[in-house]
């Protein structure tokens, strides 16, 4: 089968997020889920995709960590689409479906970037238990300090708390007043992994609104519950930010986003989204940027 290792939300080799993307062959059913794990711990990569065609814009792509599958990888969509584009079997201008377990999902070529729907917003849950709130900072190695957050997000934001907010995968928004707050976090992992399980998320999507002019916020992502310890750029969670922003009065019902993410681990990122809540509850939330191919070649499963 044919593969590519694409860096995705940049447009600079070795920037981004790394994925793989292995191309099922014309006719061909996806590989067994054991063998698609195994390839995805054998790549090493946060996610691997695999992707079946199934038409001239259509195609059915399915997404592994190494431990497991998930329903759906934003960088590693923008990822597959890039590598697509790449090898000639979708063009600059192109709306393609891809259809994926957590559900159908337009995704649109434009020049060097893609972008893609995500899944209708959710908003899952608050934490407001004082309890919850610093059980959640302490794992994160962080400290809840309300009229701090408070404080750097603006006069028109009266308070931000964690949220579970989903866009195709359930994650914790968690407020930071800092980027030095942010930089300095060092989540006890065996404990967020249990706390993961415990709110049934993927993990915590940490952000702060101290941003130069042109970025709306810094964010760290951490799944360790799926042998992510921690991720450079994360589609998925920065649509859920995006649809958190809103409700929580920090952007428009018709806006746009860019997110930096990956600085700690040397792997800057820049994520772009856009929200349109005239569609309806739950609204249409697009999130996309640049990619590259760094290699391509043959995996033999």
């Amino acid at each position: 089968m044919k593969f590519m290792i694409v860096d995705a939300f940049t447009e600079t080799r070795f920037g981004g997020n790394p994925a793989g993307v292995v191309f099922v062959p014309d006719g061909e059913d996806f590989p067994s889920d054991e063998v698609m794990v195994k390839t995805a711990a054998e790549l090493r990569y946060s996610e691997t995709a695999f992707i079946r065609q199934l038409g001239p814009k259509e195609f059915n792509v399915r997404y592994f960590t190494p431990a497991a599958e998930v329903d759906l990888c934003g960088h590693a969509t923008i990822g597959s689409f890039c590598a697509l584009q790449h090898g000639g079997l979708i063009q600059d201008g192109d709306e393609c479906m891809n259809h994926t377990l957590s559900g159908d999902i337009q995704v649109g070529v434009r020049g060097s970037s893609v972008m893609m729907d995500m899944a209708p917003a959710v908003n899952i849950q608050t934490i407001s238990e004082p309890e919850k709130l610093k059980e959640l900072y302490d794992i994160m190695g962080a400290r809840w300090e309300p009229e701090r957050i408070a404080a750097s997000a603006g006069p028109d934001v009266e308070r931000l708390l964690p949220q579970l907010i989903s866009t195709g995968l359930p994650d914790i928004m968690m407020p930071l007043a800092t980027q030095e707050d942010l930089n300095a976090m060092e989540p006890d992992m065996k404990a967020l992994s249990q706390l993961s399980e415990y709110y049934h998320v993927t993990g915590v999507h940490a952000f702060t609104l101290d941003s130069e002019e042109g970025v709306t916020a810094h964010t760290r992502n951490f799944a360790p519950l799926y042998d992510i310890d921690e991720e450079a750029a994360t589609g998925t969670s920065s649509g859920a930010l995006t649809y958190y922003f809103y409700l929580n009065g920090v952007i428009a019902g018709k806006d746009s986003c860019v997110f930096i993410q990956g600085e700690k681990m040397d792997r800057p990122s820049r994520i772009e989204t856009t929200i349109d809540m005239s569609s309806g509850e739950g609204g249409r939330i697009r999130v996309g940027g640049s990619a590259v191919v760094l290699a391509e070649g043959e995996i033999h499963i």
